[in-house]
């Protein structure tokens, strides 16, 4: 399908509508989605999934991987972490939201920007907003995950801000040996070092990751970088 702008554009477009008319965002969406020439965001955001190239991302995980997902500011990391979630809820398994970014509601706010309805994933999704978010708190909370369940760390850097956590890379560590002794797919967003801006790469790459702290990139597994409405994804060994 052709859309008039890329669809995170048209998804920021909507969420300046909601703000500026005072109307609900999945209100909004549809009113997008009408524009575009689909009777709603739903099924405009169902024609777009079928049609993008990235649409079998989940498909190229397996069970243990760590996986960084990196953009700037409002290029989708947060709803491309969301569609993993669903693509794996679809497939049966669980799926948890770990943020020191946002508030549960903000979280459930985005799935109609996703064309997901979360009443349907309610009992299979769990977000966790906890200030004491850290390695430590996340292998407790999933101490009966099932295999294959994914998991979305929000974000990687907000880690690294306790003191009296471990540095970042032990936490790291800690999850990556929790992943792979118990099956589950780890995502961490991660924020872009805006520098990278300044150069012409279509893509970031795992030198523009912000990192307060030096951390060993090595120990992710795969990596999924977006820009202006485009993704790359690599293995990273």
């Amino acid at each position: 399908m052709t859309l008039s702008a890329p669809i995170y554009h048209l998804k920021r477009e909507a969420k300046r509508l909601s703000r500026d008319l005072g109307v609900p965002l999945h209100e909004a969406l549809d009113r997008i989605a009408v524009r575009e020439g689909c009777a709603s965001w739903s099924l405009l955001a169902a024609r777009h999934a079928a049609a993008r190239p990235d649409g079998a991302l989940l498909a190229r995980l397996k069970p243990g991987d760590l996986v960084l997902l990196g953009a700037r500011p409002g290029q989708g990391k947060t709803l491309k972490s969301l569609e993993l979630a669903v693509d794996a809820m679809r497939s049966g398994h669980q799926a948890f939201f770990f943020t020191l970014e946002y508030t549960v509601r903000d979280v459930i706010d985005r799935f109609p920007a996703i064309g997901a309805d979360y009443a349907r994933f309610a009992t299979l999704f769990e977000i966790d907003c906890s200030d004491t978010i850290s390695a430590d708190h996340i292998v407790g909370k999933l101490a009966s995950a099932a295999r294959g369940t994914l998991v979305v760390v929000d974000y990687l850097q907000l880690l690294d801000q306790r003191r009296e956590n471990p540095a970042l890379g032990d936490q790291i560590r800690t999850l990556r040996s929790f992943a792979r002794e118990r099956g589950l797919i780890f995502v961490f967003i991660s924020q872009i070092d805006r520098a990278y801006e300044a150069t012409e790469k279509p893509f970031p790459d795992i030198h523009d990751i912000r990192l307060p702290n030096p951390v060993d990139l090595r120990l992710f597994d795969k990596t999924c970088f977006l820009n202006k409405g485009e993704l790359q994804f690599r293995a990273m060994n």
